[in-house]
């Protein structure tokens, strides 16, 4: 078995708490009622910050923007909630908050056995997405399988997950290393650090153009094609049958819609204004 690697090093380590800390001062703080009890019309929620076009961290550094955030503001309104897409840090850390509870939902997360242990899924899925393979334009892998990947030394994101099937596969078979963002990815991939990095199509695409790295590819083939889900934590004081019956209704009327189109293209349109 192959050990996945996880990059350690003081310079991420202050990183990380600095992560944490600012996670800290946002995650938790609900609204109350004034007997003390939760305010369950306000929730908070976030996600990946380095997600773009469906989640980005916003000018202030406070919020998340992004097509995500939008349809899960959307599906509050409908559901008779107001919901703030905050920005809590890494995507690992956001998952932690999910399972202690100081978060109540994620704006967009793929469904796996082991998160399923700490959050419910609000179904059906508002968007499919592709995970590829990213190299160095002038290195060809010719990658048509995933064992294309084996003796390669690949990079990807801590916590991320491309799908129950390829995660197993790649503990038993790959060897890839850990970073805390897809930016040190990049750039570890740009360095020459890695051979290869995996994470979804447009958010790489988006995040190689924002840091205007132009000598990388990706392949046709996916790694794997995976849905993203609105999930609320199992340790969210407002997670009741009722609540989760209204937001499941707006899932399904705002899919049915196909509204997750227009919000796409608009993010998509506000991320490259962004970046020009």
């Amino acid at each position: 078995m192959r050990r996945i690697l996880v990059i350690l090093t003081t310079a991420l380590t202050w990183i990380s708490g600095i992560d944490a800390a600012y996670a800290d001062d946002q995650a938790g703080h609900y609204a109350l009622n004034a007997d003390g009890s939760r305010d369950c019309t306000r929730l908070i929620a976030s996600g990946n910050p380095d997600y773009p076009p469906y989640l980005w961290k916003s000018g202030d550094g406070r919020t998340l923007d992004g097509a995500a955030a939008d349809f899960l503001k959307r599906v509050g309104e409908l559901a008779g909630v107001e919901i703030d897409v905050i920005q809590a840090g890494s995507w690992s850390r956001v998952q932690h908050n999910m399972q202690e509870g100081t978060l109540d939902m994620i704006a967009g997360a793929f469904l796996t056995a082991a998160r399923l242990e700490y959050m419910d899924y609000f179904f059906p899925a508002f968007q499919g997405t592709r995970t590829v393979i990213w190299t160095l334009d002038n290195l060809d892998l010719n990658y048509r399988q995933w064992s294309d990947l084996q003796g390669l030394e690949g990079l990807t994101v801590i916590d991320n997950s491309f799908g129950q099937e390829f995660d197993a596969y790649a503990v038993e078979n790959l060897s890839i290393t850990k970073v805390p963002s897809l930016e040190q990815g990049l750039k570890m991939l740009t360095y020459n650090r890695g051979e290869y990095l995996i994470y979804e199509e447009f958010p790489g695409k988006a995040f190689a153009a924002r840091q205007r790295i132009t000598n990388i590819r990706s392949y046709d083939t996916p790694v794997s094609t995976e849905n993203l889900y609105l999930t609320m934590s199992h340790k969210s004081a407002c997670n009741t049958g009722a609540l989760r019956g209204r937001i499941n209704r707006a899932v399904l009327k705002l899919v049915t819609e196909d509204a997750m189109k227009d919000m796409l293209e608009a993010s998509i349109q506000e991320w490259g204004d962004q970046t020009n």
